[in-house]
């Protein structure tokens, strides 16, 4: 680890267990040893606040649980626990990572920019709802052409049901899950095969119940307030410490788990008004670390902020995060398509939307939001095409709709595999959310599973009040129950019948034409020409760099239309056209070849045509 991190929580040597807690108030600290046998162990305090002890062992280190007694009263877990067994108000256990086998015979894996990302919820994309049920169906991902794995949040959260937002043990690994042994396993086998894995950590807030960092320390501060919680102190009194925790907690999943990257969720809520950013202390260490110990390791920043300076170079005044969601691409692509624009699609809804977005990411780029009833975002302008990550579904855009419907049941087949080759062939990098590249019928709901009755309550109510201004007096699923839960997990046979295995082999035809010619659509310094007919509902779009050409024409139409191609283009031969059978199309009706400009292309409906040429 970096010299200028404190390690916190329980650290194995040869012939030791140390544990460091940060408690700059607290009068008296002393670890209560549960198993193997009862035994306290006094602790000592530091200039900086954290509390030392040791426990002298030469046997294995595993079992050891332990609880912190703080000021000679009360007991409550470590708040960088590496393990919470039996839940979260229990006791913590130490895990010797040395003794947890690693696979040292790897593939090589990606560079972000070949990233192609698969997100998924742990406990429902398979029956078990482990890491080690996912490993089987890494061969058939990998065939796919998935070569990066991205988990939704797998801190210790209350209960077997959860998202994974309302983590409070950010060290420690999900022990319904399978704990860290079951992530390490699963880490191993994504490396074996090329693939790279991706973890969504949450650095905004920390969950409700189970929450007991405010009995140590100034975790928290009064000066925020965010959706879902206290705000994490990032700049406030102690804040040093409280980074500490965060930035060791970040170089923790990539030392210790071999983590090739992690998503941020949601920064805006990360409220920090200090001269030096926790976000680029956060990229700085993270640079450090990988030069230190000649490693690769990406930060993936979520934000609605539409605001390029999280990914900007230190040059431009950024905080040199290696990539962003973009959310305006999915809303323009949604709302364009289902013709949904209420809540947040109010700013969406046209074809220009989706030209914009196809073009430069961002659609709310400085101009007035009518959702936000202001001027919102800021032009892109030094944005490579590589670090932004779009995608046509994800958690959020399904589960936060009241009855978590996929767009599976809410387009047609046609419009699925529309929007599969817009988002694959965009020269951003693509994320696929699990179920979508076979069009998986089963929702996506949210759920939790909190001891509290109070806390479920709490929820139901909130999600009621939350999604008023989508769906109004319709009635939706109990987040609390296990109903929730249970409709969630897809059903992943589904891929290999009818429509489904069409939509299937076109997902993964789709992303094998991106890897074949993405040196011409992610090229950094070239954007592609975009036009657009909203009457006539068609797209057009032309990656061009003088040696080689991609052109795609797309009617969203229900008839068909002719588009009269201006640009000076080479000779081109049709690679795609989803009106072919066999994508279960109704037959072409477009050229195979194109060999000038001025040339006008009958496109069938509801349909994208592709031309390359060299």
């Amino acid at each position: 680890m970096l010299s200028s991190i404190i390690p916190v929580g329980s650290i194995c040597s040869d012939d030791a267990v140390s544990f460091v807690v940060w408690g700059p108030f607290l009068s008296d600290c002393a670890i209560h040893i549960y198993e193997p046998e009862d035994l306290t162990i006094p602790m000592e305090k530091d200039s900086r606040g954290y509390w030392r002890g040791l426990l002298k062992t030469h046997e294995k280190k595993n079992r050891i649980r332990y609880k912190y007694r703080i000021n000679k009263l009360k007991e409550y877990p470590d708040p960088a626990s590496r393990y919470q067994p039996y839940g979260v108000h229990d006791r913590s256990e130490v895990i010797d990572f040395s003794a947890i086998k690693k696979c040292e015979i790897t593939e090589k894996r990606p560079a972000l920019d070949d990233y192609v990302i698969y997100e998924l919820h742990v406990g429902t994309f398979t029956p078990q709802g482990t890491f080690e049920a996912i490993i089987p169906r890494l061969p058939v991902l990998k065939e796919l052409g998935i070569n990066a794995l991205e988990l939704m949040p797998i801190s210790q959260f209350p209960g077997k049901r959860n998202w994974g937002y309302d983590g409070v043990y950010p060290f420690a690994v999900q022990n319904s899950y399978g704990g860290p042994w079951g992530l390490r396993k699963l880490v191993d086998s994504c490396h074996q095969i090329g693939m790279a894995v991706v973890l969504d950590v949450v650095y905004n807030h920390l969950g409700p119940e189970g929450n007991y960092l405010s009995q140590f320390a100034p975790y928290f501060t009064q000066k925020y307030k965010t959706p879902w919680g206290e705000a994490i102190n990032y700049d406030d009194a102690f804040s040093d410490e409280v980074r500490n925790f965060f930035i060791y907690n970040a170089l923790f999943w990539f030392s210790e788990y071999d983590i090739d990257a992690l998503r941020l969720d949601a920064i805006h809520a990360i409220y920090d008004e200090s001269a030096y950013l926790f976000l680029e202390e956060l990229a700085d260490k993270t640079i450090e670390f990988c030069h230190t110990f000649n490693k690769t390791h990406f930060l993936i920043a979520e934000s609605d902020r539409n605001d390029p300076k999280f990914i900007y170079p230190k040059t431009l005044g950024g905080c040199h995060l290696h990539g962003q969601w973009c959310d305006d691409f999915h809303h323009a692509l949604h709302a364009f398509i289902t013709k949904e624009t209420k809540g947040y699609y109010s700013d969406f809804g046209s074809l220009s939307h989706v030209a914009k977005a196809f073009k430069q990411g961002y659609v709310i780029d400085g101009c007035y939001s009518s959702y936000r009833k202001r001027k919102h975002g800021r032009k892109p302008q030094h944005v490579k095409r590589s670090q932004l990550i779009v995608f046509s579904q994800n958690h959020d855009q399904i589960g936060n709709r009241y009855l978590g419907e996929r767009l599976s049941c809410l387009i047609d087949f046609s419009e699925l595999k529309m929007i599969c080759v817009l988002t694959l062939l965009s020269g951003f990098i693509p994320l696929l959310f699990m179920g979508e590249e076979y069009g998986e019928k089963n929702p996506f709901l949210y759920f939790v599973d909190h001891g509290d009755p109070n806390l479920l309550e709490a929820v139901r109510k909130g999600r009621l009040k939350e999604f008023a201004d989508f769906h109004g007096d319709k009635e939706g699923y109990d987040a609390t129950k296990q109903e929730a839960f249970n409709k969630s997990i897809i059903n992943w046979e589904l891929r290999t019948e009818g429509t489904h295995a069409i939509l299937w082999k076109l997902y993964q035809h789709t992303i094998a034409l991106r890897k074949k010619y993405k040196s011409l659509i992610c090229t950094e310094n070239i954007s592609p020409i975009v036009n657009f007919n909203e009457e006539e509902k068609l797209f057009f779009f032309l990656f061009n760099n003088k040696q080689e050409s991609l052109l795609g024409i797309t009617n969203f139409d229900s008839v068909e239309r002719r588009y009269l191609i201006e640009e000076e283009v080479y000779p081109l031969g049709k690679i795609l056209d989803l009106a072919d059978e066999k994508w279960s199309g109704p037959g072409s009706i477009s050229p195979d070849q194109l060999f000038a400009s001025s040339t006008s292309i009958p496109i069938s409906p509801k349909n994208i045509v592709l031309y390359y040429g060299c």
